[in-house]
């Protein structure tokens, strides 16, 4: 899945500057293990959901310093000659475990352990946190959004709200959170995601009158497509709209207007019509809160544009990148952590399970262990949450492109079955699923 095109300088300069310092004095080949984590989740949120996985290990592929950018490096003195040289030859040759794509996180979980020699993991922190915190944010709203429509179909359409990446990559997170299609053509390419869409308001004020709008997009779509009946007057929208397709229509969207009475008004107009099998779809606006309040109108689906892309209010998981342990001098593992009021962490390697009870998660613990103890798999009533991603430099294939997407997609929907029913609520609260911290290995088992 690789681009081909250099992402080395998606970074911020002190990161390179550090680089540069630490080759100077010698520390630049300490090895070190940093962890991406969120102190809390945004908002009073009760879950967060983690995307952006399998985008993040393709761009950590392309991490590659070539000649232009190593020209502009010198050319604006960011670093001396002899990083410079050292930068030509870079690639990042440690291991990278995490949470699978599509997994639920709460505050403190090791949503990434990024370990290799401090030269080899400073420089990334830049390139994963744009990732992970910007498809995290967009999963997290996602996934709120699917558990409101309890089941109907949303299609995520806000590509005109982000900017033409960022568009992409939401699309690709709202997927895996639960939204089954995408108005943007190039994730469908890209990703494999279903992609949807039929006309827009234009279509109906370019034409003459709304009939014949009508009539020529069934005459190009069939009598199963989708005609936007609110441009002026819904009622007499949907009356033309049945009269052009007939009681086949296959559905008719709404864009406007009070949606709970304005839904029943159509769902009642289109019966009488004898459209009875006519889908109603409804968009203008929505979030999880809008979609939660149509959840007894006769809505069959949604299409949510500004409020998914965005993250619901909420555009960044808030996500940060922290050194937690390190090797001394002397070559003994030392735990390190900042202790900053209200930025403060826990050092030490994490390895984390979630304890089950019942199909229902109950607590994420975090066991803080020495780099390079034996792997935790989970012991009774516990599922092991970390999968190695990149070992040695080489990344896990299975986790990229479109097998990658659609594995993250069946994984979410899996484990958010393991939500506490508490987890599923709307309003402010603690996370759903208490965050524990544990020293040492797990007991063993009798």
């Amino acid at each position: 899945m690789s681009s081909g095109r250099s992402t080395a300088l998606h970074t911020d300069r002190y990161e390179l500057t550090m680089l540069d310092a630490a080759l100077r004095d010698g520390t630049a080949s300490r090895r070190c293990v940093f962890e991406v984590f969120g102190r809390r989740l945004p908002g009073g949120r009760r879950f967060g959901v983690v995307a952006g996985t399998g985008r993040l290990l393709s761009l950590i592929r392309d991490f590659r310093f070539g000649p232009e950018e190593l020209r502009f490096l010198r050319d604006a003195r960011i670093v001396d000659a002899a990083t410079v040289a050292w930068l030509e030859t870079y690639r990042f040759s440690g291991v990278v475990t995490g949470y699978r794509e599509g997994e639920l996180y709460f505050p403190g979980s090791p949503i990434l352990t990024v370990e290799g020699t401090f030269a080899d993991a400073v420089i990334l922190e830049t390139l994963i946190l744009s990732v992970m915190n910007h498809d995290s944010a967009i999963a997290t709203a996602a996934a709120r959004m699917s558990i409101a429509a309890d089941g109907r179909p949303l299609a995520e359409m806000g590509s005109r709200r982000a900017g033409e990446e960022s568009a992409v990559a939401a699309a690709r997170a709202a997927y895996i959170a639960g939204f089954s299609a995408t108005s943007n053509l190039e994730a469908g390419r890209r990703w494999s995601i279903p992609t949807m869409g039929t006309a827009a308001h234009a279509w109906t004020l370019l034409h003459d009158d709304e009939e014949s709008a009508f009539r020529s997009q069934v005459d190009a779509m069939g009598p199963e497509t989708t005609l936007l009946v609110d441009t002026y007057d819904i009622a007499e929208g949907v009356r033309t709209a049945v009269r052009v397709a007939g009681p086949a229509l296959g559905g008719v969207r709404i864009d406007s207007g009070d949606l709970p009475t304005v839904a029943a008004a159509v769902r009642a107009q289109l019966d009488a019509l004898g459209a009875t099998g006519t889908k109603i779809t409804v968009t203008s606006d929505l979030d999880e809160y809008a979609i939660a309040a149509l959840a007894a109108s006769p809505v069959d689906a949604y299409g949510v544009g500004t409020s998914v892309v965005t993250g619901s209010g909420h555009p960044t998981a808030g996500m940060v990148y922290k050194l937690v342990a390190r090797e001394s001098a002397s070559g003994d593992w030392i735990p390190v952590a900042k202790a900053s009021t209200e930025k403060s962490s826990r050092g030490g390697r994490k390895r984390a399970v979630r304890v089950v009870a019942d199909g229902t998660a109950t607590t994420e613990l975090l066991r803080i262990v020495h780099p390079g103890d034996a792997s935790d798999t989970g012991s009774r009533g516990t599922r092991a949450l970390q999968v190695v991603l990149i070992d040695g430099g080489e990344t896990e294939v299975a986790f990229e492109g479109p097998r990658g997407v659609e594995a993250a997609r069946h994984h979410h929907a899996l484990v958010r079955a393991e939500l506490p029913v508490g987890g599923f609520g709307l309003s402010r609260s603690d996370p759903a699923v208490p965050t524990v911290y544990q020293e040492g290995a797990p007991p063993s088992e009798a």
